[in-house]
Parts: structure tokens; sequence; C-alpha cells
């Protein structure tokens, strides 16, 4: 049932504070913002779905969190600092217990990323969030996904597939161990845009862009941007140790702490397949590594003779950097197992109009 909450008093209570970085904010028909001298406005707008990107009964802190946190990571993978978003919210009622803890999850991170709420919209209706997010980077330097030329390294951060198996969990396709759901299910609710990262690799990348619906279907967007191709080693994936430790899954590794070569995991993700209790078990763990999305790393590439600097970016960062390929003159992009062959792929990622 609804509190009696109008829309003016749920924005005015919930969604309206100071906003030091906008010359106006919340309160008037439009938000001013004023953008630095010698900087371009990056933008980009993300919506997020009950039923098709959450459960209906999802935390909503965590919601909160995420809700802001998929727009942080499109800055992140511009090269862009966050400063200002919008908030569009469809509600099927006006809970005040839903939205103290919405809000709060959404301003947590933006307070740690110092973004400012600058406006937005609230309506009624099935139960819809969308944010627009702003930020600056310097002119001519945002990263796209444009610049991939031949012969450069394909990296990745932090761990793949950990998010994708944990939906796979709650939807009863593979029941993971206690401990590895509740680190995936980390992954998958509380995801952690790399904006720092993305403002280190200005320079360094040639392209990048972060990994939402998958690493190959978002590995493809840049190939095909750029016009290249790519060839991937899946034993130089990195791998959540969660998903390494899962009785039946793999054997314990400790996750990998700087930028790693191609092939310098020791077999990690031949090792998932190749030991996975079964044949079903071993297609669904790749399915959640090459195409499983939802991890909001960054992929991208950088000329070989950067990865000294990439080495001492993951150093700082403490974000695991990984090279995981090499960019090809050729149109596709392959995956080589281990020992060498063509692994055969029939997912590339998630796109919301053919599932």
């Amino acid at each position: 049932m609804g509190l009696g909450l109008s829309e003016f008093d749920l924005i005015k209570r919930y969604f309206t504070r100071p906003t030091p970085g906008c010359v106006l904010g919340v309160g008037d028909d439009a938000a001013l913002l004023r953008v630095a001298d010698g900087m371009e406005l990056a933008v980009s707008t993300d919506m997020l779905v009950s039923g098709t990107h959450f459960f209906a009964d999802a935390d909503p802190y965590l919601l909160g969190h995420k809700t802001l946190a998929v727009n942080l990571s499109d800055l992140a993978a511009m090269g862009a600092q966050p400063r200002w978003a919008t908030l569009s919210l469809s509600l099927p009622e006006a809970n005040e217990h839903w939205l103290e803890r919405f809000s709060a999850g959404f301003f947590a991170l933006a307070d740690a990323h110092g973004v400012d709420l600058a406006g937005g919209d609230t309506t009624r209706g099935p139960l819809n969030l969308c944010v627009t997010i702003m930020g600056e980077v310097p002119k001519g330097r945002a990263l796209r996904r444009s610049g991939a030329r031949p012969g450069e390294d394909v990296w990745v951060s932090g761990q793949l597939g950990a998010a994708a198996m944990a939906l796979a969990h709650l939807q009863g396709q593979i029941i993971l161990p206690e401990a590895a759901f509740a680190a995936c299910a980390a992954r998958l609710h509380q995801p952690q845009p790399r904006v720092e990262l993305g403002l280190a690799l200005r320079g360094i990348a040639s392209s990048a862009i972060d990994v939402s619906d998958g690493l190959l279907a978002d590995l493809g967007h840049v190939l095909d941007q750029s016009g290249v191709g790519a060839e991937l080693a899946f034993d130089a994936l990195p791998v959540p140790p969660a998903l390494q430790a899962g009785k039946g899954l793999s054997r314990a590794r400790p996750a990998p702490t700087k930028s790693t070569p191609v092939g310098e995991q020791a077999g990690v993700g031949a090792g998932l397949a190749r030991e996975a209790s079964c044949a079903g078990q071993s297609s669904l763990l790749i399915r959640c590594i090459l195409s499983g999305g939802d991890d909001y790393e960054l992929c991208f590439t950088a000329p070989t003779a950067m990865r000294a600097e990439i080495d001492r970016i993951a150093a700082r960062s403490g974000v695991a950097l990984t090279r995981i390929g090499v960019i090809t003159s050729e149109s596709a992009c392959i995956v080589r197992a281990e020992d060498g062959s063509v692994m055969p792929i029939t997912e590339i990622g998630y796109d919301h109009f053919r599932y």
C-alpha cells in the first residue's frame, strides 16, 4: 500500500540534498552544470528493469548501489571523471522503507565518486530505474572503442564469470557451495566500477569498453568499430577464487595480484573446464566466463610497449590486470583452448531482443 507521500515529498525527502558541483541542482525545471575549461562532457544512460535486470525482491540498498554502478562503469570505460547524474524512477508504490534503503545505497556510491544528483523524475508504474551519468574528460583524450590495432595486447581487469555464476545458482542451473555463492553474489549485486582504472588508462589504452553483456560480446564491439579481430587464450582468462575452489568445479588457486601475461596463470581456465565433475557444469562455467555478463570490468587494448606501465598501474590500483590475447588483422574473434585448438563458441553475450 502507498504511504501517502506525494511525488514532490518523495523527491524532497529522499533525493534532494546539496549539490556543490552544480550551478543549480534538484528543484527547478532543469539543472545547470558548468563543464571545466579544456574538458569534454561524457554522457551515458542505463536502465534497470525489474524482472530483466534484477529480481523484484532485490535488496533496495544493493539495488541503489548497482543502479549507479552500471552507469559509472560506462564512464570508466571512457576514461572520464564522473561529476553529475540524473535519476528517473518508476515505482509501484511510495514505500518509505524501500526508498530510504535505495537512496542510501545510491548516495553511498555517489559520495565515493564525487557525483552530484542533479535531477530526474518519478512516476507510478512497474519498477524501473534509469540513470543518466555525466562526466568530464580532457579534450581529445577519451578512451574509445575504435582505437585497437593489430599486434596490440588485449587486457581485462579483475575476474570474469562470478556474477553470471551467481545468477545461474539463483536460477537453479547449478548449486554453488555456500561460501562460493556468497562471493559470487557480491559481484552480481554490488559491482565495483573501475573509475580510477579508467582515468589511469588515458594515454595508455588504445581502446576500452566495460564488460556488461559478456566478454565476447563487448570485446566484439571494439573489434567491429576498430575493424580488427582478436585471438584470446582461454587458459589466461582470470577466474575468481570462489569458482576455482568450488567442489566439482576446480581446485583452489589464489587470485592474480598483478598484471599477468597470456598463459602465465598455469591453465586456470582450461583447468576449470578439464576438472569439472560433469560436462554440463563445464559448459556452464565456460559460458559464464566468456559470455555471462554483469562483470563490469574493463576490457582494453594497448600497444605491447605499454606492458610495463600497465604493470605499474595494476600495482598502484590493487586491481589485477590480465593480458588475455592479441589483436589481429582478421575480422573474427577466436578463443584457443590450452592445447591450441579453437574452442566452439555458441553464445557471445546477452541481447535484450534475442533472449
